[in-house]
């Protein structure tokens, strides 16, 4: 019997079911065959609603939908090439910098190849880019915001890591400032990758000038201080995350609305149901991936696991290669947030056992996930960019190849250097 319940829920997995149902139905089955009621489920329900670290997913998110809503990336843009257009490479590194700041915000790597691809593409191809370097660059760059806070993905591992006994003292604090300095070194990385085709193809520079740089910080200023709200009033002791999230979110809604009015007040209802029809699928999955890890915490199924690894793994550092490259084959197979709910409780308990810091792990996971994000077969940003720009995925994936190269370095960087994620640590 239960042989056959798991075929069907395997069956179901691979004809497309919902990963929601996947994941509880395989809940379930662990449940009834240890003679657990299944009532533990409603339980394990209760427990993620009563998470207040979870009031700021959805405040969060809204704040990135109304920023996606309005005239907020081309500001950004604007304001980001008057300060540095006029370095070498200064086009690239704009791309980089804006694409990482609206996606921290969004949490969602598409919506910023959305609202920014139709300005950045045409921009690099007049600049003098080649086609492909243009089009990797926009396709890759915007993913580089998942490690900025207040990045989804980082919300989400701090609230399941808090849920792990081998996780209990992680705070989304921590998950923040870990993300700062390894996204920085991405963004540091891909910046001389660019410089470097800047002078292969004698791109002309653009002039500087203290009037446009003054004229674009004016018309942003509107948007200059976010940052400050989410890491100096969480960090300076003004704010709680939740708090910071509120405050973020009110401020959006009054400058975009009220300020700049680019948001009419009939938009509002729609741009509020996708912001929470995407957090409710994300919670949704969570839910139920919290019941299924209960069932696998009772089942001690993370330490049979690391006991098998231990047997034929016994470096630390060559446990963090081969976790490097699962997680890689990981992010071609799956959505971040999917991968985050069902392997972040196989693989925390495992990395605690072998020395590996979590909110380390957590580092280490987002950022190379992040390069999941370009790689066929199921790569997000492959699917919205060949939507978006009208390429086949294939030559997305190409294209993407170089920036790909350099992100998995980077990854590899961060992975064996752990200050990098740990530094800001307290």
């Amino acid at each position: 019997m239960i042989a056959l319940c798991v075929a069907l829920i395997l069956f179901a997995a691979l004809m497309g079911s919902p990963i929601f149902a996947v994941i509880v139905a395989a809940a379930m089955l662990g449940f009834y065959s240890g003679d657990t009621p299944l009532a533990v489920l409603g339980v394990n329900l209760y427990q993620l609603v009563d998470t207040p670290l979870l009031l700021a997913l959805p405040l969060f998110t809204f704040a990135g939908y109304l920023l996606g809503e309005s005239r907020t990336s081309e500001r950004l843009v604007r304001l980001a090439k008057a300060g540095l257009g006029w370095m070498p490479g200064g086009l690239p590194v704009v791309s980089f910098l804006t694409c990482a700041f609206l996606t921290a915000f969004t949490g969602a790597s598409g919506v910023t190849i959305v609202a920014l691809g139709a300005m950045l593409y045409p921009a690099l191809k007049m600049s003098g880019y080649p086609d492909r370097f243009s089009l990797g660059l926009v396709t890759t760059s915007g993913a580089l915001g998942l490690l900025l806070p207040p990045s989804l993905p980082l919300i989400l591992f701090a609230v399941i890591a808090q849920q792990l006994p081998a996780g209990a003292g992680v705070t989304i604090q921590q998950v923040f400032m870990a993300g700062l300095l390894p996204c920085l070194l991405m963004i540091v990385a891909l910046s001389v990758y660019g410089l470097r085709v800047t002078r292969q193809n004698e791109i002309p520079l653009q002039k500087f000038s203290w009037g446009e740089l003054r004229a674009a910080a004016l018309d942003a200023k509107w948007e200059l201080p976010l940052p400050l709200f989410v890491l100096g009033g969480i960090y300076g002791g003004f704010f709680a995350v939740s708090e910071a999230a509120a405050v973020t979110a009110l401020y959006v809604l009054v400058t975009q609305m009220l300020i700049y009015r680019e948001i009419p007040f009939r938009e509002l209802p729609r741009i509020m149901r996708e912001a929470m029809m995407m957090v409710g699928s994300v919670l949704l999955i969570v839910g139920v991936a919290m019941s299924f890890t209960s069932w696998m915490i009772d089942a001690e199924v993370p330490n049979k696991l690391f006991d098998v690894v231990r047997e034929h793994i016994h470096s630390k550092y060559v446990f963090l290669f081969m976790l490097t490259i699962f997680l890689l084959l990981l992010g071609m197979m799956l959505d971040i947030f999917s991968a985050l709910v069902i392997v972040v409780p196989l693989l925390l308990p495992m990395a605690v056992g072998y020395g590996v810091h979590p909110v380390h792990l957590g580092i280490i996971f987002l950022a190379t996930m992040e390069i999941g994000y370009c790689a066929p077969p199921v790569g997000m940003n492959l699917v919205i960019g060949s939507f978006r720009f009208r390429k086949p995925i294939m030559e997305l994936a190409r294209a993407s190849l170089p920036f790909m190269a350099v992100l998995f370095a980077v990854v590899l960087v961060i992975t064996y250097v752990p200050w990098l994620s740990l530094a800001f640590i307290r």
